[in-house]
C-alpha cells in the first residue's frame, strides 16, 4: 500500500511556509510515498456553491499558497517522494503556460511528477479567471490535447475550439517518457467516460468516519474500467489514487479504518491524507506518522 500526505498549504499553515521545507523532508525520511497539493484562487464571502455539498467555503480557503510553486519549491528539497498534484483545475489555465510549468516540474523533480487535472465546482473561481464555467468539460479535453502534443512532438502546433499555437519547436522534454502520469477527477458519467477514454488513472475523494461505505469506489472503478474497454484501452493499466479527507470529529482510527476498508473492498493501493484540516506542521507531521506507521505497518 503506498501511502502519502498533503502538503500544508492553507489556512494558518499558508502563513508558516517556512516550516513547509523541513516538513516536506520529514515526511519523506518517515518513508510516505507522496506529497500533494490543490488548487484554490477563491474563497466568497458569499458562494453560489458551497465546498463538499455545504453552503459555505471553509475558513482555512482564505489562505492559500499556489500549488505551482510549491511543487517546485519542494522538487528542490525532497529526493525520493512523489509530487503530484489533486488537482489542478486545468481550464483555469492557458495549456501552453501549464505544459511549460510542468515540464520544468517535472525537470525538477527528476521525473517525480505525478499530474491529476479536474474541472473544479465554484463558479465565483471561474468567474475571476475569465473562463466561462460552462465550457469546462471542453476546455479540459483540449487542454489534454495540447500537453499530449506539447510532451510528445516537436514541432508542436495545435488549432483547437479555445486555443491556437503555430508550429513552434519544443525540444525541452520532461523525464519521464512519455509524459508524467495524468489522472483526472471524476464524479459522473461524463468524467468517468474522459477518465476512461484518457487517463492513466482516477482521483476519488473520501471522507473517513466510523460508517464509511467504499460502494461509491467500486463502482467508479467499474465504471471507468467500462469507459476504457469502449475506448479500446486494457482496463488493468488504470490506477486508483484516494484522496483522504477528513473533517472536525474524524479520529486517526477513522483515517486508518477507512484506508483500509478502500483497500480491503474497492483494491486501492495509493491513498493519501490531506492534513490541512490539522492547525499546525507538527500535529499535521504527528498525525501523518500514527497513520503511516498503522497503514505500512
Amino acid at each position: 500500500m503506498r501511502i502519502g500526505f498533503s502538503l500544508p498549504q492553507v489556512g494558518a499553515h499558508a502563513h508558516h511556509y517556512d516550516q513547509l521545507p523541513a516538513y516536506a523532508k520529514a515526511i519523506e525520511e518517515l518513508g510516505a510515498d507522496s506529497l500533494w497539493v490543490s488548487d484554490r484562487v477563491l474563497a466568497p464571502v458569499n458562494p453560489t456553491v458551497g465546498y463538499a455539498g455545504t453552503d459555505e467555503i471553509p475558513e482555512a480557503f482564505h489562505s492559500v499558497l499556489d500549488p505551482l510553486a510549491l511543487v517546485a519549491a519542494v522538487g528542490t528539497v525532497t529526493q525520493r517522494v512523489t509530487i503530484g498534484t489533486n488537482v489542478l483545475i486545468a481550464p483555469w489555465y492557458p495549456p501552453i503556460l501549464l505544459a511549460r510549468f510542468l515540464t520544468t516540474a517535472d525537470i525538477i523533480t527528476g521525473g517525480r511528477l505525478i499530474t491529476g487535472f479536474g474541472t473544479g465546482w465554484s463558479p465565483e473561481e471561474y468567474a475571476s479567471v475569465g473562463v466561462p464555467m460552462k465550457q469546462r468539460g471542453a476546455r479540459l479535453e483540449e487542454c489534454l490535447d495540447i500537453l499530449d502534443a506539447y510532451w510528445t512532438t516537436n514541432p508542436v502546433q495545435h488549432q483547437g475550439e479555445h486555443w491556437t499555437i503555430p508550429p513552434t519547436y519544443v525540444e525541452l522534454k520532461p523525464v519521464q517518457r512519455p509524459r508524467p502520469p495524468v489522472y483526472l477527477a471524476a464524479f459522473a458519467p461524463a468524467s468517468f467516460a474522459r477518465a476512461g477514454r484518457r487517463a492513466d488513472g482516477w482521483m476519488p475523494m473520501m471522507v473517513p468516519s466510523a460508517d464509511f461505505d467504499p460502494a461509491f469506489l467500486t463502482a467508479g472503478i467499474t465504471a471507468i474500467r467500462t469507459e476504457a474497454e469502449k475506448a479500446g484501452r486494457d482496463p488493468d493499466t488504470l490506477d486508483t489514487l484516494l484522496r483522504v479527507n477528513p473533517r472536525p470529529g474524524t479520529t486517526v482510527q477513522n483515517i486508518i479504518d477507512g484506508i483500509e476498508l478502500a483497500r480491503e473492498k474497492a483494491g486501492i493501493n495509493h491513498a493519501y491524507l490531506d492534513v490541512n484540516f490539522y492547525r499546525h506542521h507538527a500535529e499535521a507531521l504527528d498525525i501523518a506518522g500514527q497513520v503511516y506507521s498503522a497503514v505500512r505497518g
